[in-house]
């Protein structure tokens, strides 16, 4: 019986971590983009290994690839190398992602097999797309990252926030370039896409969009299992990875100036920061209505079980996958504003969008002293997400509009 895989050219998949398992925003991502590649192709994938824990999940890549190349990272080795870009006058996310032996593997396999389309997911994994033999690029940089460093300069003393600034301008350029030297450059929402032809005008033929999905059978309420929870008042929740600063920031400033608020109102009221490797500042916020649960075995019973899942991001780029997992298990979110640009979904009927400390406080209060609008929210945000946030139809334009030669 032949192989369904062969039925398009083999493909080159780099990633900058990775792709299982999807327990995290851009590991969903790369991981949906990796099945769905696999459904059709032989995938050859190089990515890094930048977490102990993740070391036990290559040998899983075997039932999606032909073959792996996982090199490790340390992240604190990575930053040191990182510093070489000081010299050498590029972005310091490139010599972080730099690998002398996964560039040889790039090449040997790309020349072995014959491979003449390669994805990149994430800017900096384009540095490895010079390969001879490659004729189909594409550049899934999914945020615009240079934009994301020089938002993070700003709230920076100095001399981190010269050093962000700088990151951010250096970035750009190499985003720039390597936008001309692919066939196409995907973003995860049209206001990033926006953003980036405004900064690279002469990418805007190259430039499309290809939003986030959810899998709405894997999040939905039937797996929400039993309560996580003691019992006690209403349940905030906030889930993701919480080594990841744009989360560190949003957990601390709802905990230390929202919470307060709220309990005000709502005495009783309980906030869990659920997710992995919780930075020493997100452990600190825990006491007194506030638990920190760091790595837990599955996430979607403390989603399910949440009263309100708030996603209180003053920093965001792209639609949150949080978000919509939250929303396809049918609970009630209240999102910033910053977070929601992009998200296909109607304020007040679909989720709360929140500008400013005020309006989050008012929406969640609001929430919480009413299950019937909670539920039906919930019901509204499920039905939303199950009809604009599928992978599969997300995916499928992109292997057959992006990948296959006309």
């Amino acid at each position: 019986m032949a192989d369904p895989r062969a039925s398009l050219p083999p493909v080159l998949y780099l990633v900058h971590r990775i792709p299982y398992p999807p327990n995290k925003g851009d590991k969903v991502r790369s991981f949906n983009i990796l099945r769905q590649l696999a459904r059709t192709r032989r995938v050859f994938l190089g990515t890094f290994v930048d977490h102990p824990d993740d070391r036990q999940h290559v040998a899983r890549l075997g039932e999606w690839c032909e073959d792996v190349c996982a090199v490790e990272l340390d992240p604190r080795f990575g930053r040191i190398k990182s510093l070489r870009g000081l010299l050498t006058g590029e972005a310091l996310s490139l010599p972080y992602y730099r690998s002398a032996r996964l560039a040889q593997w790039v090449r040997a396999t790309v020349a072995q097999h014959g491979i003449t389309q390669a994805v990149a997911f994430s800017g900096p994994m384009a540095q490895y797309l010079d390969a001879p033999g490659l004729q189909r690029r594409i550049v899934d940089f999914c945020d615009v990252d240079s934009a994301k460093w020089t938002q993070y300069a700003a709230d920076r003393p100095w001399p981190m926030s010269w050093l962000y600034r700088r990151e951010g301008e250096h970035l750009l350029a190499f985003e720039r370039k390597a936008a001309m030297d692919s066939d196409a450059s995907l973003f995860v929402t049209e206001a990033e896409a926006a953003l980036f032809i405004r900064s690279a005008p002469e990418a805007r033929e190259r430039t499309q969009v290809m939003q986030n999905g959810v899998d709405a059978d894997f999040f939905s309420p039937a797996n929400g299992g039993e309560s996580p929870y003691p019992a006690g008042g209403p349940v905030i929740v906030f889930s993701g990875a919480m080594d990841y600063w744009p989360n560190i920031d949003a957990v601390t400033w709802f905990a230390t100036e929202l919470l307060p608020q709220i309990r005000r109102d709502v005495p009783d009221a309980r906030f869990w920061i659920v997710g992995m490797n919780p930075a020493p500042a997100v452990q600190a916020l825990a006491g007194e209505g506030v638990t920190v649960t760091g790595t837990v075995p599955d996430v979607r019973p403390y989603i399910a079980h949440a009263d309100v899942v708030v996603a209180p991001l003053r920093i965001a780029r792209g639609i949150q996958n949080k978000v919509l997992e939250a929303m396809a298990m049918a609970r009630p979110v209240v999102v910033s504003a910053e977070a929601a640009v992009g998200l296909a979904a109607r304020a007040s009927e679909h989720c709360e969008i929140a500008r400013g400390a005020d309006e989050m406080v008012k929406c969640t209060v609001g929430l919480l002293a009413d299950p019937d609008r909670r539920n039906l929210m919930g019901r509204a945000a499920r039905v939303c997400v199950v009809e604009r946030y599928s992978w599969r139809a997300h995916l499928r334009l992109f292997d057959k509009t992006l990948l296959e030669f006309a």
